[in-house]
């Protein structure tokens, strides 16, 4: 039954097209010295609607779609009278054969209704095959007559690459000035402690104090040591470099303070560039839910299709993260300095789902 209603749907909407012809021909004309453009507009959209397809264009081209369309609505028409021939032959011959006539001199002999049965179903699939050409032929002029042209995706790109550009460069800047903040306020400062407790130890006359300096100084040391590292870290981790992508999401994976199942599922090599960002784009989305969701858990998957590498990261807190906060900004500047995409869905009460899309090269 749902083929059934999906080639009826598709009959009734060749048909509509076949009918709508004689309007657009009397509209083609006067749209095309600039009189009554709402009307081929109107009839661009109903067909647009009848074919399914979603075409944001100028008005004038609307004009143009419909001058090519109707010689398509005209083939659709003509393809729907010979099966509304063929069904009607059929029917007169089985009607005829039941009241024990013989239409058009043709007798019911076996051979004969084997020949017309199997005459009848390739007809009926060959016209059910120029529906679904009909149908694609005018989704086919819909979006190369109506959609943008080579120029316009030329332009589109070139103006993603110039805003990509200058994102970019405004996200290394950020990046400039958040490592200026972390080496200021954390790790600075502690030199700074440190500085201080060993010129006091310096100054100090009993050794006890001394000792008790020191050791101080020594504590503020490593911790000024580990703060370094985790600068370092947030930067660029080496580990990326030296052991691979699969392990540098381990040690996320370690490092979280929320459990986090990671699965890993790429077997063809990838980019360094790509690896960079797929690296990045974990940490910072595993960042944010352990800092702002309230989740209890986190589930990191990485897959790889022919051309495409998937991230997704998901969690179970209470959503309503924001797609445009500093740092799921800077990951989409990222993701789109390659090309890429990110997806953000976090409706409230959660789950927050981060989901990016890099191609594999």
């Amino acid at each position: 039954m749902g083929i059934a209603r999906r080639w009826a749907r598709t009959a009734f909407g060749v048909g509509v097209g076949a009918a709508t012809v004689p309007l657009e021909m009397l509209v083609v004309l006067p749209a095309w010295l600039g009189i009554a453009t709402r009307p081929a507009r109107a009839l661009t959209d109903i067909a647009l609607r009848r074919i399914g397809v979603s075409v944001d264009y100028p008005p004038g081209r609307a004009v143009r779609f419909l001058a090519v369309r109707w010689v398509v609505g005209l083939l659709g028409g003509a393809v729907l009278f010979l099966l509304a021939l063929g069904a009607g032959t059929a029917v007169r011959l089985v009607w005829g054969w039941a009241r024990g006539e013989e239409p058009d001199g043709i007798a019911p002999a076996a051979w004969i209704i084997a020949y017309f049965t199997v005459v009848g179903l390739v007809l009926l699939f060959a016209g059910l095959q120029g529906l679904a050409g009909v149908l694609s032929a005018e989704r086919w002029l819909a979006r190369n007559l109506l959609g943008p042209t080579r120029r316009d995706r030329f332009e589109q790109r070139i103006s993603a690459l110039a805003a990509s550009r200058a994102e970019t460069v405004a996200a290394v800047d950020e990046e400039r000035r958040r490592i200026e903040r972390d080496l200021h306020d954390g790790v600075q400062q502690r030199l700074v402690a440190l500085g201080l407790l060993l010129g006091r130890s310096r100054r100090a006359r009993a050794p006890e104090k001394a000792d008790e300096l020191l050791r101080q100084a020594h504590d503020e040391a490593q911790r000024a040591l580990e703060e370094l590292r985790e600068v370092a870290w947030r930067i660029y981790p080496t580990m990326l470099d030296e052991h691979g992508l699969p392990a540098a999401l381990e040690a996320v994976a370690e490092r979280s303070a929320l459990p986090l199942r990671l699965e890993y599922d790429v077997a063809a090599p990838l980019g360094r560039a790509v690896e960079t960002a797929i690296y990045f784009v974990v940490r910072e989305a595993v960042t944010n839910a352990v800092k702002h969701s309230g989740a209890s858990a986190i589930a990191v998957l990485v897959g790889c299709t022919a051309k495409t590498v998937t991230i997704t990261v998901r969690d179970d807190g209470t959503g309503g993260a924001d797609p445009a906060g500093g740092g799921l900004t800077g990951l989409a500047r990222r993701v789109a300095a390659l090309d890429g995409r990110l997806q953000v869905d976090s409706p409230p009460g959660g789950p927050t789902v981060v989901r990016a899309e890099l191609p594999c090269a």
